[in-house]
């Protein structure tokens, strides 16, 4: 005879398979997306109403038992009348914009060309996606050796080219080469991206159409232009928007390769903010700056969606 407790176990599933069949198909849907629903709150929404608090006040890190005291808007008054944080905005809309433009580039071309089949395809397909797989402190670490004028092989590549002295330039020591060294990084590790973007792209374009298209010998661009893009703006536009929310918030690329220098012409806003909390313990002035970026970055996300649907709207009333 089975124990008292094992009729128990046994009644159990019943039981909750009893309460779940008289529940409705939203109630089910709740239950299981709530646990999900509160993590992404205490990981996300939470710390980013922190940093909103903490911007009004004068907390520093490495006093953290003093008196916390409320300044108002005097940390944004700061901020936005500090040379510095310009600087360093210029500096990092100058990296976001080359390096979103010559990922796309470079992306579309290694789409095409491995969106067709060829020997060695499985292979070259993996190469191009590794370097997305690294952690930016890796990459950083590497690309810094690699562009040593002395040892480095990248100085060395361009000296077989064009006979210069490999020692003659520092793509991260000069003023004028260092922003377009932090790119160059930045495009070699992130162009695999936008190829998966515009492979998903690819595969929305009826292949009718894309075979019509190179049968008439259209270039490139104009295979873009009028038979990708209409078909796979809206994925294409997304992978735009999520690369350059991360180009604008890039810190420990930049901070490995240059920590900023020479001068501080790579010192974008996220160096700026990891010295500024880490180095100086302003965390409130801190928070403040990364509120003021968080907004820019979805002021630019939304100027782009309401672009983008207008251009649908007007596509759908011709």
């Amino acid at each position: 005879m089975s124990t008292l407790a094992e009729r128990a176990d046994a009644r159990a599933p019943r039981r909750l398979a009893f309460r779940l069949g008289h529940m409705s198909d939203r109630a089910i849907a709740w239950l299981f997306i709530t646990p999900s629903v509160l993590l992404l709150l205490a990981i996300n929404i939470f710390p980013l109403l922190w940093t909103v608090q903490l911007s009004f006040t004068n907390y520093r890190a490495n006093r953290p038992n003093a008196p916390l005291r409320y300044v108002g808007l005097d940390n944004y008054r700061d901020i936005l009348s500090d040379p510095d944080v310009w600087h360093a905005m210029q500096a990092t809309a100058h990296f976001v914009l080359w390096s979103i433009v010559l990922e796309m580039l470079i992306g579309f071309g290694l789409a095409l060309l491995i969106n067709r089949r060829f020997r060695g395809h499985s292979f070259w397909t993996t190469m191009i996606l590794l370097p997305m797989m690294l952690s930016p402190a890796v990459v950083g670490n590497f690309w810094t050796f690699l562009l040593q004028p002395q040892i480095g092989l990248f100085n060395s590549v361009v000296a077989f080219f064009t006979g210069a002295d490999p020692s003659s330039f520092q793509m991260i020591g000069d003023v004028a080469l260092a922003p377009w060294a932090i790119i160059m990084v930045d495009v070699w590790m992130w162009t695999p991206f936008m190829v998966l973007i515009i492979l998903a792209a690819l595969g929305s374009v009826p292949a009718a159409e894309l075979e019509a298209a190179q049968i008439d010998r259209l270039s490139l661009w104009r295979q873009f232009r009028y038979v990708i893009f209409p078909h796979a703006r809206f994925i294409i536009i997304l992978g735009v928007i999520l690369r350059t929310i991360d180009a604008f918030k890039v810190t420990d690329l930049v901070y490995q390769l240059t920590r900023g220098g020479p001068g501080g012409t790579t010192e974008v806003i996220g160096v700026m903010m990891f010295r500024k909390a880490f180095e100086a313990f302003s965390v409130g002035w801190t928070s403040g700056v990364a509120v003021i970026t968080l907004f820019t970055a979805i002021s630019f996300t939304a100027i782009f969606l309401y672009l983008l649907n207008t251009h649908k709207r007007k596509k759908a009333y011709e």
